[in-house]
């Protein structure tokens, strides 16, 4: 039998799975204090990680529009029209951008290294 320590990755992946709003039935019988714990854990860093996610994204959709348009813009419209300024900080929000911006971002300017 495993010790009051022993942290079971099913059972924390079912906390979690409650937490976001899953079914409490599937809760395995027995959850241990250090299971609800590392469940919290990983579902607090989950969100703080998705988090910054928005914000990132955030920032990325400010810097592409920077104007309106009477129609719906294109990516290569879009790019177009960016300060140059900009080429560096979306470069390095990336990651955050849109598929179509990224893929507008990797035909101008290639992908960024680390991506």
């Amino acid at each position: 039998m495993s010790g009051s320590d022993d942290v079971r990755p099913d059972v924390v992946e079912a906390i979690v799975g409650v937490l976001k709003g899953g079914d409490a039935a599937d809760l395995p019988p027995g959850a241990t204090a250090a299971e609800k714990a590392a469940a919290k854990d990983s579902y607090l860093s989950e969100f703080v990680a998705e988090r910054g996610k928005r914000d990132r994204q955030s920032t990325a959709w400010e810097l592409l529009l920077t104007r309106s348009y009477d129609e719906p813009p294109t990516w290569k419209q879009i790019f177009d029209d960016l300060d140059p300024a900009v080429h560096s900080e979306l470069g390095d929000l990336y990651d955050a951008l849109p598929a179509g911006a990224q893929e507008e971002y990797a035909r101008r300017y290639g992908v960024p290294s680390g991506v």
